[in-house]
C-alpha cells in the first residue's frame, strides 16, 4: 500500500500526499455470497507513517491538451506528465460516483523486473483509474493501457476491482528496466465466493484464451465487455517469465505467482496467513490449510477464493478485517508478546536476532500501522451515488469505526479531510488523532480495555448501518425528481456521521482514560449523606496469576517475600 499522485489541480488546492508502504490486507466479496446483493471490497492501508484521511477528487471537466501531473504515491517523486481526459468522475477515497472502489496489497516480486524510467506507479494507477472507470471492466482496460502506453513504475501488486455487479482480482508486475509495460492477470471472483490477498501474489494457474472462450489476451481488449469473458490477461505474461528463465513448462501449466513472487516462508507467515485467517472467520474447512498459512507446508496451497458458510453482511466483513489470529496456533493475544494483559500487538522491527539467530513477530490484519481501512459496497438497486457506500475507517481496524460515505457526496468531513492534521501535526478534531489515543492507550490494559472500546464501536457501526437503509430510502424519493439535492442530502447526512463519530470518540477517550490512568481501575461511588465528596470505588487487580507465575520461573527467589517478616 501507500500514496501520493495527483494533478496540478489538486496540489494546488492541497490534495499532496506522501506515504512510503509497508503491508495490507484486502477482501473480496461477490454478490452472490452477500445477504443483500451487494459487491464489496476491503483494504486496510498500513504503514507506519502514513496518516490517515478520506482523499476526495470533485468531477472536473478539462481542456483539450491538458496534462496530469503524475507523483508517485509512496514518495511524492514526480514521475511526469502524461495527457488528461476530457472529463473525470467525483472520487471519495478509493470508490468513484459510480460505485467503481480499487484496493491493494504490494506483493513486491521479482526485483529484476522494476522500471524506474516509466510514468505510471501503482498508486497512481489507482486513482486516475478512479476518476476515469465506469466499472470493473472499464477499470482493467484503462490499468492495461496506461501501463502499455506509460510503463509501470512500481514492483508486484495485487490489486482488488470492484463495481455493483462483479469483483475482480488483478495481479501486475513490469517487464524489466526501460521495459514499456507490465505483465498481468485479472480474473473475476465467481458468483457466490469470496477472494483474498494480503502482500503476496495469489493467481497461480488460469485458463488461457487458446483453451477457453472465458479468457481473453490483451490483444482483445475489446472483447473485455463480453460478460462470459472471466480472465484477462496480458499477452506477454508468460513469454517474459520464459525470458527470464522462471517458468520452463507447457503454458497450461503457468503460474503467475509462482514464476513472478515465488512463495517462501515469510510470504505464508507473514502475508498468506492473513488471508486465510479472514477465510477461516466465514468458511469451514480452512483448518486444512493451517499449516500452510503458518509456513510448514507450502505444498498444500490454498485456493484464490472459497464459498462462505453463509451469505455476508457488510458487518461481517468488517469483522473479517478485525483479527489477531485468535483461536488459532498462532494467537497474539496469548503468547509471552501479548503481555500481562493480553495485547495482540507487535512492535516493530518484524523480525529481529538473538544469539544469531534470526526470529519473527506475527504479522495479523489488525495492525498498530494503519492508515486508513475501509469497505467499499457497492448496490446495484439503487442510482450510482446512492449505491455506493465507502464505510471508511482510520487507524487500527481492531478499535476503528466505519462510518459510511456516499460515493455520491460533494464534500467530506473536516474530521477526515485532508489537510487536517499530518503525520507530525497533531489536530485535536482529526479522526486519525482521536482514534490513535484511545488505541494507543487500550495497548497499555488491552483485556479490560479492548472490550469497553468494541461496545461502543458495535453500537456505532449498529447506528449507521440501521441509518442507511432510511436513508437510502429518501434519498432515492429526492434523486427521481432532484439528483443534485439528493448529493446534498447525502453530502450533508456522511458529513455529520464523520463528525458524531469522532465526538463519540473523544467523549470514549475521556472516560477511558479517567478511569484507566496509572495502571488503576476506577469506578464512581454514590457520595453518602453528610460528605462533601467520596472518593470513587478502587480496583488494583495487578498482572493475573499467569503472569506472576511466569514472573517467579523466570526470577525464582528474587522477589520472594520473606516468610518470618512481619512488616509490610
Amino acid at each position: 500500500m501507500t500514496h501520493k499522485i495527483f494533478s496540478s489541480l489538486a496540489l494546488a488546492v492541497g490534495f499532496f500526499l506522501t506515504v512510503p508502504a509497508e503491508a495490507c490486507t484486502n477482501f473480496l466479496i461477490s454478490r452472490g455470497a452477500t445477504v443483500d446483493g451487494s459487491t464489496m471490497i476491503s483494504y486496510a492501508a498500513d504503514s507506519h507513517v502514513l496518516y490517515g484521511e478520506l482523499y476526495f477528487w470533485p468531477a472536473a471537466d478539462h481542456a483539450p491538451g491538458a496534462m496530469l501531473d503524475v507523483w508517485e504515491w509512496d514518495t511524492g517523486k514526480h514521475l511526469g506528465q502524461i495527457p488528461q481526459v476530457a472529463h473525470t468522475f467525483s472520487v471519495v477515497g478509493n470508490m468513484n460516483e459510480h460505485q467503481v472502489a480499487i484496493g491493494e496489497t504490494t506483493f513486491g516480486g521479482r526485483h529484476e523486473l522494476r522500471d524506474t524510467s516509466a510514468i505510471i506507479d501503482y498508486g497512481s494507477l489507482m486513482y486516475i483509474t478512479l476518476q476515469r472507470a465506469k466499472s470493473a471492466r472499464d477499470a482493467i482496460r484503462i490499468m492495461a493501457e496506461l501501463v502499455d502506453r506509460y510503463g509501470y513504475y512500481s514492483s508486484g501488486e495485487s490489486f482488488s476491482i470492484s463495481d455493483p455487479q462483479e469483483v475482480w482480482i488483478m495481479e501486475m508486475i513490469g517487464k524489466g528496466p526501460e521495459q514499456r509495460g507490465a505483465v498481468w492477470v485479472a480474473r473475476r471472483v465467481p458468483d457466490g465466493y469470496i477472494c483474498g490477498h494480503a502482500n503476496q501474489a495469489r493467481i497461480t494457474t488460469f485458463p488461457l484464451e487458446k483453451d477457453s472462450k472465458h479468457s481473453i489476451s490483451s490483444e482483445h481488449l475489446d472483447r473485455i465487455y463480453d460478460p462470459e469473458v472471466t480472465t484477462v490477461y496480458e499477452k506477454d505474461v508468460i513469454k517474459v517469465a520464459r525470458r527470464h528463465g522462471w517458468f520452463k513448462g507447457k503454458d497450461k501449466d503457468f503460474s503467475f505467482a509462482d514464476a513472478y513472487a515465488p512463495l517462501d516462508f515469510g510470504a505464508a507467515r507473514f502475508c498468506e496467513a492473513r488471508v486465510w485467517s479472514g477465510f477461516r472467520k466465514v468458511a469451514s474447512g480452512m483448518d486444512r490449510y493451517t499449516d500452510y498459512a503458518m509456513g510448514k507446508d507450502l505444498t498444500n496451497r490454498m485456493p484464490l477464493w472459497v464459498k462462505p458458510d453463509r451469505k455476508l453482511s457488510v458487518q461481517d466483513v468488517m469483522e473479517m478485517m478485525r483479527d489477531h489470529y485468535e483461536g488459532t496456533p498462532m494467537d497474539m493475544t496469548q503468547d509471552l508478546g501479548a503481555g500481562p494483559f493480553g495485547c495482540g500487538y507487535r512492535w516493530r522491527p518484524l523480525t529481529w536476532k538473538v544469539d544469531g539467530k534470526t526470529y519473527f513477530n506475527e504479522r495479523a490484519i489488525s495492525t498498530q500501522q494503519t492508515g486508513f481501512s475501509f469497505v467499499a459496497q457497492s448496490r446495484s438497486t439503487l442510482p450510482d451515488p446512492i449505491g455506493g457506500i465507502l464505510w471508511f475507517g482510520v487507524d487500527d481496524t481492531y478499535s476503528t469505526v466505519y462510518t459510511p460515505m456516499y460515493c455520491g457526496i460533494t464534500e467530506v468531513p473536516r474530521e477526515f479531510a485532508v489537510g487536517n492534521g499530518d503525520m507530525m501535526t497533531f489536530s485535536e478534531d482529526a479522526a486519525f488523532w482521536v482514534f490513535n489515543q484511545v488505541s494507543n492507550f487500550a495497548y497499555t490494559r488491552y483485556n479490560v480495555i479492548i472490550p469497553e472500546i468494541r461496545l461502543v464501536q458495535h453500537e456505532l457501526e449498529s447506528k449507521y448501518v440501521n441509518e442507511v437503509k432510511a436513508i437510502d430510502i429518501a434519498a432515492s424519493e429526492l434523486y427521481a425528481k432532484d439528483p443534485e439535492a439528493a448529493r446534498k442530502f447525502l453530502t450533508d447526512y456522511s458529513v455529520l456521521q464523520g463528525a458524531n463519530t469522532v465526538k463519540v470518540w473523544k467523549k470514549l477517550y475521556a472516560y477511558l482514560f479517567t478511569k484507566y490512568m496509572d495502571g488503576n481501575i476506577k469506578e464512581k461511588a454514590n457520595v453518602p449523606p453528610g460528605y462533601k465528596f467520596h472518593n470513587p470505588k478502587l480496583q488494583q487487580p495487578g498482572y493475573g496469576e499467569a503472569w506472576y507465575r511466569r514472573i517467579v520461573k523466570e526470577t525464582g527467589d528474587k522477589f520472594l517475600y520473606p516468610s518470618n517478616d512481619t512488616g509490610h
